[in-house]
């Protein structure tokens, strides 16, 4: 019989473009990168608004290791547990020439 591997723990790794601390999960078939600091739920309102960043659960229950959950149209509002949000780099600095 095949059993279905669950989904691995989450990693704190750097941004390859900005350097700046994530949250790695590689989840159906999605790689994961999530900022480590929460939001709350005003900011998950306004970070949704934008169709290309998710928004995520992370789940820490005490019985395995912390794992992201897509928080999709429906979540429940009393949800314990803190949401973060994809991870975007922050706009470059602009370069002098002279």
């Amino acid at each position: 019989m095949h059993r279905r591997a669950g989904s691995p723990a989450v990693r704190q790794g750097k941004c390859r473009g900005c350097s700046r601390a994530v949250l790695r999960q590689f989840v159906d078939g999605l790689t994961v990168a999530a900022d480590p600091a929460g939001i709350s739920r005003d900011e998950e309102t306004e970070v949704r608004k934008d169709p290309n960043r998710l928004t995520w659960c992370l789940i820490d229950n005490g019985h395995g290791p912390p794992r992201l959950r897509w928080v999709h149209s429906w979540h429940p509002p009393d949800c314990p547990h803190p949401h973060v949000a994809c991870h975007q780099c922050p706009p470059a600095e602009p370069t002098t020439l002279f």
